[in-house]
């Protein structure tokens, strides 16, 4: 445990209230398995008044700076060979902050901030959003139907998810191999095809879906948020992330047992679904309502666990 922090540990989790920053520089090295994670989207949300959030920079190159450091300590305390995968997606430019409507690549502004840090790029996935909820959430013009009508010049596609993998250099000292035997998804093709077959055939169908470069089996209502914040006064994440998201990425990339680290913890997703899986979920998180909120929803994890893997099962 690390002193003058408030930490709280439980049945396959801890969690961290803290600056990450401070926490991943008293870690051990090479003592993460695998980390997944939504960093803070530069300036688009701000969660808190504190300096120490990276969500508070006033210019985006402000938060890389800042970002930097964060990287820096990932590096170190990831084993080698093992995965980084970040949750984000492209992000609009407006004429108040910006000077110009438009569309900033931040994916790709991660994965050199990443390499930048010493990580090597593995791979990217677009996770599909259906652009009616997101028009009629945001009001973008450029996803209304009016504006095809005015200029389709300005009309665009609605913003999709992704999550960018990177490795660490170096021999992994513990492959994660074996065959699928859960599947993930909803898909019911895959699902279908899976529950008639057994060993390498079952795992194939599995992988083949998990392959694809777009993932449109996600249920974007499957969050943390929905299941666990049951209250009107719990506290709920801006944009938490999708449970069938986490729950690939651990399953494909990290060994039971393993620590799977998320720096920006929010209410608890990436720590709930390792402790879940039968991993060491470990997370760190600034905002005190935040961290509160994830301890409860934490102490769930485990009531669902048999629940989650009977699911599965069926698949």
């Amino acid at each position: 445990m690390i002193e003058a922090l408030d930490f709280r540990e439980g049945r396959g989790w801890g969690l961290y209230n803290g600056d990450c920053i401070e926490v991943l520089a008293q870690l051990p090295d090479e003592s993460v398995g695998f980390s997944v994670f939504s960093p803070p989207f530069s300036s688009l949300y701000t969660y808190s008044n504190s300096d120490r959030d990276l969500g508070n920079c006033r210019t985006d190159d402000e938060f890389f700076a800042h970002f930097a450091f964060v990287l820096e300590g990932l590096y170190r305390v990831l084993k080698p060979g093992r995965l980084l995968s970040m949750h984000c997606m492209d992000m609009p430019r407006s004429k108040a902050r910006n000077g110009f409507i438009g569309t900033w690549d931040f994916p790709g502004d991660l994965i050199r901030a990443a390499e930048a840090a010493g990580f090597i790029f593995h791979s990217r996935v677009c996770i599909r959003k259906d652009p009616v909820t997101a028009m009629q959430r945001t009001k973008a013009i450029g996803l209304l139907h009016k504006q095809v009508k005015k200029d389709s010049c300005r009309s665009r596609q609605g913003y999709a998810d992704y999550v960018v993998t990177l490795y660490k250099p170096g021999i992994n000292p513990e492959p994660v191999a074996g065959q699928f035997d859960h599947y993930f998804g909803d898909d019911p093709q895959t699902i279908l095809a899976s529950q008639t077959m057994e060993g390498d055939q079952r795992s194939i169908a599995i992988w083949q879906r998990y392959a694809d470069p777009v993932w449109d089996d996600i249920d974007q209502g499957d969050t943390l948020q929905y299941r666990a914040a049951r209250d009107h006064n719990d506290e709920r994440h801006i944009a938490p992330l999708q449970l069938g998201v986490i729950r690939r990425c651990v399953d494909l990339w990290s060994n039971p047992g393993d620590v799977v680290l998320s720096p920006f913890a929010g209410i608890g997703s990436e720590v709930y679904v390792a402790a879940q899986m039968g991993r060491k979920g470990l997370g760190i998180e600034l905002k005190p309502s935040y961290y509160a909120q994830a301890l409860r929803n934490l102490d769930k994890a485990h009531e669902e666990q048999s629940g989650l893997f009977a699911l599965a099962g069926a698949a």
